[in-house]
């Protein structure tokens, strides 16, 4: 099977045949992992066709450069992210306690990061410095709004539609600033900003959705 010969991630070729696919992933999993130890600046392409075991005409076969790679890496990142939420089943995680929704929506946000700890240290270091990784991410939270608008909406239909995409644009941007600071904190304060941020969106939430009773533990004993 032939494969395409651009992609909107950068690369010269997306692949389509399973050893080029594989070849791809491995590219990108040495990648993640010498961004991450040596830093995005220091590593060279050489560096992860070696590591990756794969010549380096090959590597340049999909990826015209290191940024190129970046890019197809962020993107595997915020798919991935996009996956973890579009698992919940809307209708479902409709009918849940707002409390309990409120738990489960930044719990996976935060076992995201928590699974790929490339992805605050990688872009830390070329955070402002490349405006396509600052596309993808804008287009990544386009998403989850529109995730989240259409959860809320099944919540509770008496809101107008601008209501919703304020809302969902609000937890979106503000959860994952929260969460994203909460990442260069040692291990107790993080816990505790996760739970702030918790705090914080139920408080929020329940502003616009007065019927679903807080829990009684919120308050300090």
């Amino acid at each position: 099977m032939a494969e395409s010969s651009s992609s909107p991630s950068g690369m010269r070729r997306k692949p389509r045949q399973a050893r080029s696919q594989e070849r791809v992933s491995r590219i990108l999993d040495v990648a993640e992992e010498l961004f991450i130890v040596e830093g995005y600046t220091a590593t060279t392409t050489n560096a992860i066709a070696t590591l990756a075991q794969v010549p380096i005409g090959s590597l340049y076969q999909f990826f015209p450069d290191k940024t190129a790679i970046l890019k197809a890496l962020a993107l595997r990142y915020e798919e991935q992210l996009h996956q973890k939420f579009a698992a919940f089943d809307g209708v479902e995680l409709a009918k849940l306690p707002l409390s309990t929704y409120v738990e489960k929506l930044i719990d996976t946000a935060d076992q995201f990061f928590t699974d790929n700890p490339g992805y605050h240290a990688i872009f830390m270091e070329v955070q402002g410095t490349i405006p396509e990784l600052e596309e993808i991410e804008e287009a990544a939270d386009a998403q989850l709004i529109q995730d989240l608008v259409t959860s809320l909406s099944q919540r509770n239909s008496t809101l107008e539609p601008a209501d919703y995409e304020a809302i969902a644009f609000v937890l979106v941007k503000a959860i994952g600033m929260l969460l994203w600071l909460s990442l260069s904190q040692e291990i107790r304060l993080r816990k505790r900003l996760v739970a702030e941020t918790k705090r914080f969106t139920l408080n929020y939430l329940q502003s616009y959705f007065p019927s679903d009773p807080l829990p009684a533990t919120t308050g300090a004993n």
